[in-house]
């Protein structure tokens, strides 16, 4: 088996497995994990793959608006069989504004989360960035909703390939109000998720890691491999402090984060 630093797929086979993915994305249907035709693929395989999505986006004219972490928590990563968080990004037409409608058809089988979503004020780049950087450069957090949508078949996947399809990023939602870190103890900051008026997840901070600063530090830690750093102005999702839940077309889902007020939407 290839080298995880190495590389084994070629410039050309890395091209089309982000046109493979991405179509998948764009049209909302289902592919097999690409592992499986890929065995010896590696992390920075994988990581090529997102990043070559993330230019074709640029390329079409769409901004990139942040960055996410995914699989942060312990529970969610033996929930997937994975061993370490992974990170994508963010685009423009993934954001849905507080109360918005999300269309459920544009996505295959979408599940939510909740985050919190920090927005910095000085550049992070690691590596060897620690909690106490990430708090330091931190210029306001608030809450935010992830919407996840893996492209693969019953939503199942190996950590290789979840990063190529960018993390499972596909919209989020974000609002409530706006908190300087100093003023929140983010570690018992509890938020509870309800899904048409009924209570389906309830959640702490420190289950993203221990800290939610911790995930934002990894980020730039593991961006710094490629060269990449986060810049001041940066908006940055966590990852999960509850566990994902399915959505069907008609739901409505409203969050309730402890001192930053509540954000929702429905799908339609």
């Amino acid at each position: 088996m290839a080298d995880v630093k190495g590389k084994s797929l070629s410039k050309s086979q890395v091209e089309e497995l982000a046109i493979h993915l991405e179509n998948a994305e764009l049209q909302a249907y289902e592919v097999t994990k690409i592992t499986d035709d890929f065995p010896s693929m590696t992390y920075e395989d994988a990581f090529d793959i997102q990043w070559e999505i993330r230019r074709r986006k640029e390329e079409r004219g769409n901004k990139i608006v942040g960055m996410k972490m995914g699989l942060t928590s312990w529970a969610k990563m033996a929930q997937m069989g994975v061993e370490h968080p992974c990170y994508g990004f963010l685009a423009d037409y993934f954001t849905v504004p507080d109360g918005g409608e999300i269309k459920h058809d544009e996505l295959i089988h979408p599940k939510i989360e909740a985050e919190l979503a920090f927005v910095l004020k000085d550049e992070l780049k690691g590596p060897g960035i620690h909690i106490g950087d990430v708090l330091r450069a931190t210029d306001f957090v608030m809450p935010a909703v992830e919407v996840i949508d893996s492209r693969y078949k019953d939503f199942k996947f190996d950590l290789k390939s979840v990063i190529a399809d960018n993390s499972s990023s596909s919209r989020f939602v974000t609002g409530g109000r706006m908190a300087d870190v100093a003023d929140l103890d983010l570690k018992t900051l509890g938020v509870v998720m309800e899904i048409n008026g009924e209570v389906v997840q309830t959640g702490a901070g420190a289950a993203v890691l221990g800290h939610p600063a911790a995930s934002v530090a990894m980020l730039a830690n593991m961006l710094a491999e490629r060269g990449e750093s986060l810049k001041a102005g940066s908006f940055i999702m966590i990852g999960a402090i509850t566990a994902a839940v399915q959505v069907n077309k008609g739901d409505n889902f409203t969050v309730h984060y402890q001192g930053l007020g509540s954000i929702g939407g429905k799908f339609v």
